[in-house]
């Protein structure tokens, strides 16, 4: 029987919640993408525990006093290789839900199956949101055929993380292994946003080459936000930056890729940037927290 997550955290007892984790092995040792596309990645990143399991997950964001977003990608249909276990990382999450929150994924171009498998994963899982990343699975979200399965999102009410801008999987190899930047292009998203309001869309990574596009989004849709991951903040665009200091305040969040960057790294480097001292708390937890419905759980 599975495992139904429900969440455990005290909010008062963390500092932030990275709304931005992979977990790249289930309980069988299965891998979530093929082997050049994991050695092309941890070669891009130049990543050191490249799978660690939930559990070492949990024990990475409690031992910080942090809770953490995970989820895995389906992209059976674009990679020809199965997905990890949902019902593995559920399960794990739950066992450890002071510190961590499961994300679902589906893959949107299994049709019908997948408007299936996300309501299954929402109500009988209890995942709290969903992952989805457009160029790897190899899908343009704003095509109408995959309308259906926004629509059954937006009536779950629960927040969907998707890969913007440039790619560090399949980075370096021929063709990018096949893999097409243009899905990634926030602009896509903007259609989504504005077909489906009541859809919370949060736009993963500073979207280089698409910076600027992003910002617009995310300051025209108040149901757009944009996580911070897959970049160190050293690295960060200066428009992106400037914006999250006012206008954007409340629409960044916390989120690193690891275990591609850890949370000390990627702290690290924000504590450089020139950021209010009220805007900081919003961007490490508090965000999350109204992101994520955790104000009223």
């Amino acid at each position: 029987m599975s495992v139904r997550y429900e969440p455990g955290i005290d909010l008062e007892s963390i500092t932030a919640i990275d709304m931005h984790v992979h977990v790249e092995v289930d309980d069988c040792g299965h891998r979530a993408m093929p082997e050049d596309l994991f050695e092309a990645s941890a070669a891009y990143f130049k990543s050191q525990e490249r799978t660690p399991s939930v559990d070492r997950i949990a024990e990475v964001y409690r031992e910080a006093r942090m809770a953490a977003v995970l989820f895995t990608v389906d992209a059976r249909t674009a990679l020809g290789h199965e997905p990890n276990s949902i019902e593995d990382l559920v399960a794990g999450a739950a066992r450890n839900n002071d510190v961590l929150i499961p994300f679902g994924s589906v893959d949107p171009r299994t049709g019908a199956d997948a408007v299936v498998g996300a309501l299954y994963q929402a109500n009988e899982l209890g995942v709290r949101g969903f992952k989805f990343h457009p160029s790897l699975q190899g899908f343009d979200p704003a095509r109408e055929e995959f309308y259906p399965l926004w629509t059954a999102l937006e009536e779950l009410a629960l927040p969907c993380i998707f890969h913007t801008g440039q790619n560090g999987m399949g980075a370096g190899l021929p063709g990018g292994r096949g893999i097409k930047l243009r899905y990634s292009n926030p602009l896509l998203l903007d259609d989504l946003a504005a077909d489906f309001p009541g859809l919370t869309i949060i736009m993963a990574h500073p979207s280089v080459p698409w910076q600027d596009e992003a910002n617009s989004i995310a300051t025209h849709k108040a149901n757009v936000f944009i996580d911070l991951s897959g970049w160190s903040p050293k690295y960060f665009p200066g428009s992106l930056v400037k914006l999250s200091n006012n206008i954007l305040s409340t629409k960044v969040l916390f989120g690193t890729d690891y275990p591609l960057i850890t949370p000390q790294k990627w702290l690290g480097a924000f504590a450089e940037l020139p950021l209010k001292d009220e805007v900081r708390p919003l961007i490490l937890k508090d965000n999350a927290v109204r992101v994520l419905g955790l104000d009223h759980t």
